[in-house]
């Protein structure tokens, strides 16, 4: 069976490929740990991809902003129906329409046991943690793909309960497999409760889901800071103050909103690839928004860092943020008693609620990213819109069931 994905081709560029239809084993490929080739996953499931997202991440790689290989099949936001159940799976079945968390675990080792999925011990052998179509990821073959395999499918699956009612609000559902549970891990992360002042640095799709997140958890009052005006029209539009960072620092901006110039909770949804505020906002400076948190975030708070950092960044400005060596004030941080909460968010902490909060109407996370479709042969322009800055996230649809 033909199976059409979508692959790493170089700096700037994404291409539509011919590839494998999944097997119950891990085949060797670009980006796949050599310990990982042969690996059997008879405890798996083949999905026929509803939908699977572009996200800010995959940017990341596509930009050469890692060391990610050529040929790299992307994606992990994925979607879909079970097509094959492999020889070990109980509780799955063909037929299925499930959300799959973005990061790999297992369910056995210590980590999963405590609820640390993002960082489970068995499934990538250069690290904890692991993801689909990721570098240093253990090289599990990405789903933007019209097939994917899922290993360990009792523990990963999150099944919807009425596959009519999942399609009916499938955009919003598609959410769950990365960045709306990872915006409320931020959220939550950063301490947002009842009543809380909250500062969202991005306003990305993963900065808008921290935003509705926040809102979802009852804060007073929700600020989203970036350089995009359309995206901060984005997040204006379901309530949401703003500042514009290219106009200076957003201490200023966040006093004449709350006429204090700190917040409850911080939250970074920008990451490695950050750019200096005001006059510096047309160079990268890798610490500023996590500097820039500390100074805003009150004493005692706590800062929520869902945003990515890496390891290896071949084009960081110098050579120290090559290796992810940040100028962080960290005394800062430590004068004023701050938690720091890092990492791949542990989706499934998050998804089963976050999906009861979809399918009953108490959040609209589509709307508020601007969920938009495209088909599977359009991801190239989808990644080049993304890139230029469009306030919308895409939603690849790889076999129409998404606009039938």
């Amino acid at each position: 069976m033909s199976n059409k994905a979508i692959s790493y081709a170089g700096p700037g560029k994404v291409e539509v490929i011919d590839t494998e239809y999944p097997e119950f084993v891990l085949k060797d490929g670009p980006g796949v740990n050599p310990a990982n080739v042969g690996r059997k996953v008879d405890h798996g499931v083949i999905l026929k991809t509803v939908a699977t997202n572009i996200c800010g991440s995959d940017q990341h790689m596509v930009r050469g902003r890692t060391t990610a290989p050529e040929g790299l099949v992307l994606g992990h936001e994925i979607t879909g129906e079970v097509v094959e159940v492999g020889r070990d799976v109980e509780f799955v079945k063909v037929g299925d329409l499930v959300s799959v968390p973005f990061n790999i675990s297992c369910g056995r080792c210590r980590n999963c046991k405590e609820g640390k999925t993002g960082i489970c011990l068995n499934v990538n052998p250069d690290r904890p943690g692991s993801a689909y179509g990721y570098v240093d990821m253990g090289g599990w073959v990405g789903g933007q793909a019209e097939y994917v395999l899922v290993p360990y499918a009792d523990w990963n699956v999150l099944k919807f309960p009425d596959k009519d009612q999942a399609m009916e609000k499938i955009l919003d559902l598609t959410m769950l497999s990365d960045i709306f549970p990872t915006g409320f891990h931020g959220a939550v992360s950063a301490g947002v409760g009842v009543g809380s002042t909250v500062y969202v640095a991005g306003a990305g799709p993963v900065g808008i889901a921290a935003a509705t997140s926040a809102i979802l958890l009852g804060a007073a009052c929700v600020i989203v800071g970036d350089l995009n005006e359309d995206r901060l029209a984005q997040a204006r539009g379901f309530g949401c103050e703003t500042v514009d960072v290219s106009k200076g620092d957003p201490k200023d901006q966040i006093e004449q909103i709350l006429g204090e110039p700190e917040v409850d909770c911080g939250i970074d949804a920008v990451g490695f690839e950050a750019r200096g505020h005001g006059k510096d906002a047309s160079h990268e400076a890798p610490a500023t928004v996590l500097n820039s948190l500390m100074d805003i975030t009150r004493a005692g708070g706590s800062l929520g860092i869902p945003g990515l950092y890496v390891t290896g960044d071949p084009g960081a400005p110098d050579e120290a943020a090559k290796e992810g060596s940040l100028s962080m004030r960290f005394g800062l941080g430590f004068a004023k008693s701050h938690v720091f909460v890092t990492g791949q968010c542990p989706v499934m902490k998050y998804n089963r609620g976050l999906m009861q909060a979809i399918l009953h109407d108490k959040v609209s996370i589509a709307k508020n990213v601007n969920a938009t479709p495209i088909r599977l042969e359009d991801a190239p322009q989808g990644y080049a819109d993304f890139d230029s800055g469009v306030a919308k996230k895409f939603v690849l649809d790889p076999h129409g069931l998404i606009s039938a």
